[in-house]
């Protein structure tokens, strides 16, 4: 960097503080003086390692510290490292400084590295952390896979009710709350010990499934139409699950707790995958009971609103009747 010059690096917290981009390791390393908020930030502990000075200015108010800053790039080259939290109203305030000046130095903001799709899961994950540990929240503590079971079902649940909606805002919230479940599950799990497991472990084997089951796609397998993937999807997850059964068995890995329709939908959509004709007979038996099941249930549901009578609103819906949940 010249002289005259005020440089303001700002990086990703979701990004190692050591990779920089180009212009902005040009930036730290030609500056004369490197200064931050505090010698704990990860950027700074990242340039001393590297044998970089910078020095630290403390807990300063944004306009004493873009007057600060200003004034010094007046005579010399200075880059600002920005903090961890963002430096609120830094920037406003350096640009009023910047404008009451006759020959105000040049001001670049360098961007130091950017957040890769998927960063905010990071984020998720530390909020989890946060939670669980020591000094969070006594309810997120106590929880384990038992308590929270019920949520993960209602949450679920709320996301058909958002898809149904057709509203894209109200089904990212919602999809929010089951991927919170999901990261609660793997930290309830984390902390279980040796026995337990970890997010990374639920995304590795996601990813590995991933893989496993699209050969198509990361490998040479050749299946180029949706019903020939769904061929050698069923291919392949009878390969996986040989030893357990799988092939002979048309209710194996369906759990018993899932709603007869979605058993029945899964079921027939084996039997298809397999090239199998239901029986008649069998079948026109699981649609009688599945219209029992689907009576029975608007009578409870009837039930139900009737027991919580004008709290329950116009339409009669349940929605968020839920108790006290992590979401």
């Amino acid at each position: 960097m010249s002289e005259r010059r005020l440089g303001l690096v700002v990086t990703s917290p979701r990004v190692a503080p050591g990779l920089l981009s180009v212009a902005a390791w040009r930036a730290v390393t030609e500056a004369d003086r490197l200064l931050a908020r505090a010698a704990d930030e990860p950027l700074v502990e990242a340039l001393e390692d590297a044998d970089l000075t910078v020095e630290t200015v403390g807990d300063v108010a944004p306009p004493e510290l873009a007057r600060t800053l200003v004034d010094l790039a007046a005579t010399t080259s200075v880059v600002w490292l920005g903090s961890s939290d963002g430096d609120p109203g830094l920037s406003d305030a350096v640009a009023a400084e910047v404008s009451r000046l006759d020959t105000p130095p040049d001001v670049e903001l360098v961007v130091g590295s950017w957040d890769v799709q998927g960063g905010r899961l990071l984020d998720v994950v530390a909020a989890m952390d946060r939670l669980r540990s020591p000094g969070g929240c006594p309810w997120d503590a106590e929880q384990t896979h038992t308590t929270l079971a019920p949520y993960l079902v209602e949450e679920t649940h709320e996301v058909l009710e958002a898809i149904g909606s057709g509203d894209p805002r109200a089904l990212a919230e919602e999809l929010g709350d089951v991927l919170l479940q999901v990261v609660f599950h793997a930290r309830v799990a984390e902390d279980a010990g040796a026995d337990g497991f970890d997010v990374d472990t639920v995304a590795g084997l996601l990813v590995d499934k991933l893989v496993r089951r699209h050969p198509h796609v990361f490998a040479d397998g050749d299946a180029t139409t949706p019903e020939q993937v769904e061929t050698e999807w069923e291919r392949i997850k009878a390969d996986e699950k040989a030893a357990g059964g799988y092939a002979d068995d048309l209710l194996h890995g369906v759990p018993a707790t899932l709603p007869p329709g979605l058993a029945a939908a899964k079921v027939l959509s084996r039997m298809r995958r397999r090239g199998q004709n239901p029986d008649p007979g069998a079948l026109a038996r699981l649609q009688s009971a599945q219209e029992a099941v689907e009576s029975a249930e608007a009578e409870a549901r009837a039930a139900l609103r009737g027991l919580a009578g004008p709290a329950g609103g116009p339409s009669g819906g349940t929605s968020g009747a839920g108790g006290r949940g992590p979401a």
